[in-house]
């Protein structure tokens, strides 16, 4: 896809192994299935079904996972210009157990380096960057530099600008015994966006609060509370809640990006905020029926259908 971009993702990418077996331990799971997943890689896969023109800035390998992803990517109408290939580092791996509803422990390989966390300030398209309507950074891409700087620049460029999006994305194994960084770090990341989403848990691990954020000086607040729902802050409308839906749930990982995969379209589309979270909602509601991340993201219909109040069975929206 060339051409007008109206959204970019910048950061975490891999190749997802999701076991075929579900409660099971790793350590006995035989059978995978290999996805795109990776927070750029969900959100950017779940905007571009909603119809979005998304362009994803991150880096795989130069192996046969960073290949696969790159097709995928771009089969899905991904832009992937911005999408590097390190010429040594391996492409990152994720892998997982699935315990239903609510235990999904995840493995990384990607340190001591991956090509996603060697982003670098001049190697991304800033200018395009700082105009695009719509762009997503995560607190995963703070863990170390070079991609830390770069996250944090374009956040700065970014300032006060409408919609930056800043995701907490906590992930503990990924920190180890240095949350006091992350929290210090979060504090800077939700001082430069303008709207900063996280989990009951990610809010909690950043030491921070939404009024807390909005105090720092971001405009939109949102915490989600799993199966209960999402409040969305606001400084001049304090809390409102939104109601989650409930679901027979196969796998939850990759609901939380589709929900700020359906939420920022409907930011894109001008829709009030609660309607923006309700979209949200049906998009990370839909994904958690699935086993997978970034094939399970649905298309507007299947949005529309959820909201409407169709069933979902077996991963399907009927």
């Amino acid at each position: 896809m060339r051409g007008r971009v109206d959204a970019y993702v910048v950061g975490r990418l891999s190749a997802d192994l999701y076991p075929l077996q579900l409660n099971t331990p790793l350590a006995e799971v035989r059978t995978f299935e290999k996805f795109v997943g990776g927070f750029a890689g969900n959100v950017a896969t779940g905007l571009a079904r909603l119809g979005v023109k998304v362009a994803i800035v991150s880096a795989v390998g130069d192996d046969g996972h960073g290949r696969f992803i790159r097709r995928f990517l771009a089969d899905e109408g991904v832009d992937v210009t911005h999408l590097g290939t390190h010429p040594t580092l391996r492409t990152a791996l994720a892998f997982c157990e699935a315990w239903p509803p609510d235990n999904f422990p995840l493995l990384f390989y990607r340190e001591p380096s991956c090509p996603d966390w060697e982003l670098r300030l001049d190697g991304v398209p800033m200018e395009a960057l700082a105009s695009a309507p719509l762009v997503y950074v995560t607190g995963t891409g703070l863990v170390r530099d070079p991609s830390r700087t770069t996250m944090l620049g374009i956040l700065e460029r970014r300032n006060a600008r409408s919609f930056t999006v800043f995701d907490l994305d906590w992930r503990p194994s990924l920190w180890g015994d240095r949350g006091a960084e992350y929290r210090a770090l979060a504090r800077i990341g939700a001082r430069l966006a303008d709207v900063v989403i996280g989990g009951d848990g990610e809010f909690r691990a950043a030491g921070l609060s939404p009024e807390d954020v909005l105090s720092l000086g971001a405009r939109v607040a949102i915490e989600k509370h799993g199966p209960d729902g999402v409040s969305a802050y606001t400084p001049d409308g304090g809390e409102q809640r939104v109601p989650g839906l409930s679901v027979p749930v196969v796998n939850g990982l990759g609901a939380g990006d589709a929900f700020g995969a359906a939420f920022g379209a409907g930011l894109l589309a001008g829709l009030p905020l609660v309607d923006a979270i309700r979209r949200g909602n049906a998009a990370g509601a839909t994904v958690a029926t699935r086993l997978s991340c970034s094939t399970a993201m649905p298309r507007v219909e299947e949005v529309d259908a959820v909201l409407a109040g169709a069933s979902i069975v077996d991963g399907v929206v009927r």
